[in-house]
């Protein structure tokens, strides 16, 4: 796998944060084993932490695999968090240093598979489809109202076996930002830059510790717990109407164990096998 690596501007302690890698062959293995669903748990779905910028030229590769993702239907939720690098100025940009810190993130793009795991061949969805399961422990359901400037989310977590020292983070995402990609791939007709490119799922707020989560307690088998935020819409949200959020549980070692997204004014039940 060839990488070109373009030195930036480094800014507030995180080094070799840069744009990197052309497009990539796809040399991604299905190891996808068949698992037959077990009464009483949950899907296990699949969060994206899609680490990106307007500036960034190879970004591109990471939002059409993304696109890929959504075409197919898969049960992932991607969120996409906006780095200003330097010099480089994104619009969106959200502050995760401290997260990428913590994962050791070193250039963009840079995506993630449910908090640690890298997707490595990020144009192709299989990976993403091998994190795919059946038979989650603990299952994840949003209900919310978005009225006025105030959001009231429940986030809801049903637990089949006896757990410890979870975390929970909860996203505030918004759809259809209208502003010019760079592209230096062949993706999306290798256009440069994609003028008025629509980003999708982009962070705006974090209703939680960003890195480590919230503790949950009370997370024993038969249990339900929720957990309530109201909170004013983020002054930086350009439409109301395209926001969304998305909720995810942490173990101790920092994995997303699941995770789910809604909409606004939404209320879901449990994704739990019949």
């Amino acid at each position: 796998m060839k990488k070109i690596l373009f030195a930036i501007i480094i800014f507030s302690g995180l080094t070799n944060l840069s744009c990197i890698s052309n497009d990539w062959e796809d040399n991604s293995i299905n190891t996808e084993i068949a698992e037959q669903p077990i009464s009483g748990k949950f899907l296990k779905n699949v969060l994206i932490e899609d680490y990106t910028g307007t500036w960034c030229q190879y970004c591109p590769r990471v939002l059409h695999g993304i696109k890929q993702v959504e075409a197919e239907g898969l049960d992932a939720y991607p969120v996409s968090i906006h780095r200003t690098s330097g010099s480089f100025i994104d619009p969106y940009n959200f502050n995760a240093l401290a997260l990428e810190q913590m994962l050791d993130i070193s250039g963009y793009p840079a995506a993630k598979l449910n908090r640690k795991i890298q997707w490595s061949n990020s144009s192709s969805p299989t990976e993403v489809k091998n994190q795919i399961k059946p038979n989650a422990d603990l299952g994840i359901a949003l209900s919310s109202t978005v009225s006025g400037s105030s959001i009231n989310l429940d986030v809801n977590i049903k637990f089949v076996t006896n757990f410890s020292d979870l975390k929970l983070v909860v996203y505030v995402l918004e759809d259809g930002l209208i502003y010019n990609q760079v592209n230096a791939t062949s993706y999306f007709g290798g256009q440069n830059p994609i003028v008025n490119f629509e980003h999708d799922h982009v962070l705006r707020a974090c209703l939680t510790d960003l890195v480590n989560g919230d503790e949950l307690i009370g997370t024993t088998a038969g249990t339900t717990v929720t957990k309530n935020f109201t909170v004013a819409i983020p002054a930086n949200v350009a439409n109301v109407a395209k926001i969304n959020f998305v909720a995810f549980v942490l173990d101790a070692s920092g994995n997303a164990i699941n995770v789910r997204g809604s909409a606004p004014n939404t209320t879901q039940t449990f994704q739990i096998n019949p």
